[in-house]
C-alpha cells in the first residue's frame, strides 16, 4: 500500500467577524492553494507517494491547479505525491471535514495536514481517531494550530508518515476538554483549546470577542504569546502545553473586579476583563458551569444555545488527538542526515 497522507483545507478559515469588528487579517484561499503546492513538495521529498485532498472549492482549488500547471516545465519539477481527490459531495459546513477525515482515515493515511484554525481542528479531532494530525494556521484567532512554512509541515510529516522518524519522538500527545450537556436535548462535544460561556442568548455569528459577554472560561492551555481566550488566561497564570492541567477562571465586570488584565482578545483588540477567581483542574475533575443561560462557545466560537433546565459539565481529558511535532522531527532529520546527499565525483 502506498504511504498516503491526508490533506483537509477549509476554505472559509480565516474570514469570520473578527476581521470586521477588530484588526484581523484575511487568510485568502488563493494563498491556501499556494500552501498546498508547497505541502505537496515537502511530503514528496520526504517519500510520500499518495496524497487524499478534501475536495478544495472557493478558490483554494484553482490556485492549486495554477500552481502545478506552472512548475510543470521547469528544468528539474519537483517530485510531488499522486493526488488524488476525494469523491464527496461537499456541504459548504463542518460536515464536509468530518466526512474527508473519516475517508482518510478508511483509506489508511498515515497522517492528516489541516489547514484551518481552531474550529476546523476540533472537528476533524473528533473523527481521526488514532491518526496523527499535522496543524497549521489558516484562521483567526488560532492556539492550537501554528502558522508554519507549509514545506517545512509536508517534510516533517513525511519523515514521519514514511517511518523515518520514530513516533515517540515525532508526535505530540494532545489534551482536551469534554463538554456534556444534560437538559431536553442532551449532548456531547469535545473543544482542544477553550470553553467559554457566554450570556448571549443566540448563535448568531459564532464568533466570540466580547469580554463582557464572558462569564466563565476553562481552557486547555494557557499560552501568553496567544490572541483569544487561551492568552487571556494565561495573563492570570500561564499554563504550558502538554502540563496535563486545565484552567478555569470566573469573569466579571472590571469595575468591581478584584484582578484586571488588559487582554488581546482578538487582533488588534485589547479590551479589559475583570476577573473573580481561578484555579487549576486536573485531569478526570468536573466542573459545573454554574448559571447556564446563554450559549457554550467552544474553541472561540459560540456552538450550544442553553436553556434554564440545562446542566452543563467539563472534563479534562490527556487522550486528545495526537500531533505532529514539526521541530523535534526537522533536528532529528538535521542531525540523521535524512536531507543530505553525497557528492558525485567525476
Amino acid at each position: 500500500m502506498p504511504v498516503t497522507v491526508g490533506v483537509i483545507a477549509n476554505p472559509a478559515s480565516g474570514r469570520d467577524i473578527r476581521r470586521l469588528v477588530s484588526g484581523a487579517s484575511v487568510f485568502d484561499n488563493a494563498e491556501k492553494g499556494r500552501m498546498i503546492y508547497r505541502l505537496l513538495v515537502g511530503l514528496g521529498a520526504a517519500g510520500v507517494e499518495r496524497v487524499l485532498l478534501m475536495p478544495a472549492g472557493a478558490g483554494v482549488g484553482d490556485s492549486l491547479e495554477r500552481n502545478l500547471r506552472a512548475h510543470q516545465t521547469d528544468p528539474t519539477p519537483p517530485r510531488l505525491p499522486e493526488l488524488e481527490v476525494l469523491d464527496l459531495p461537499l456541504q459548504d459546513g463542518p460536515e464536509d471535514s468530518a466526512a474527508a477525515t473519516e475517508m482518510m482515515v478508511a483509506a489508511g493515511a498515515s497522517a492528516i495536514v489541516v489547514l484551518g484554525g481552531d474550529g476546523t481542528h476540533r472537528i476533524v479531532a473528533g473523527h481521526c481517531g488514532d491518526t496523527p494530525l499535522c496543524a497549521l494556521s489558516t484562521g483567526t484567532n488560532n492556539a492550537f494550530p501554528q502558522v508554519r512554512e507549509a514545506t517545512i509541515a509536508g517534510l516533517a510529516t513525511g519523515f514521519y508518515a514514511t517511518g523515518q522518524v520514530p513516533p515517540d519522538l515525532a508526535l505530540r500527545q494532545e489534551t482536551l476538554l469534554t463538554v456534556r450537556v444534560d437538559g431536553a436535548n442532551p449532548r456531547e462535544e469535545l473543544a482542544l483549546v477553550d470553553v467559554a460561556l457566554s450570556t448571549d442568548p443566540w448563535i448568531g455569528s459564532r464568533a466570540l470577542w466580547r469580554a463582557e459577554t464572558i462569564s466563565q472560561i476553562i481552557v486547555a492551555f494557557a499560552q501568553p504569546g496567544a490572541v483569544g481566550l487561551s492568552g487571556t488566561a494565561a495573563l492570570v497564570d500561564p499554563l504550558p502545553r502538554g502540563t496535563g492541567e486545565a484552567l478555569y477562571l470566573r469573569l466579571t465586570d472590571p469595575a468591581t473586579a478584584p484582578l484586571v488584565i488588559h487582554a488581546p482578545l482578538a487582533p488588534g483588540l485589547i479590551a479589559p476583563v475583570g476577573v473573580m477567581e481561578w484555579r487549576r483542574i486536573a485531569p478526570g475533575e468536573e466542573v459545573f458551569l454554574e448559571g447556564c443561560l446563554g450559549c457554550l462557545a467552544l474553541d472561540g466560537e459560540r456552538e450550544i444555545e442553553l436553556t434554564p433546565a440545562d446542566r452543563a459539565t467539563v472534563h479534562l481529558r490527556r487522550d486528545g488527538p495526537r500531533t505532529i511535532d514539526i521541530d523535534a522531527i526537522m533536528t532529528h532529520a538535521a542531525h540523521h542526515g535524512l536531507l543530505r546527499a553525497v557528492a558525485t565525483r567525476r
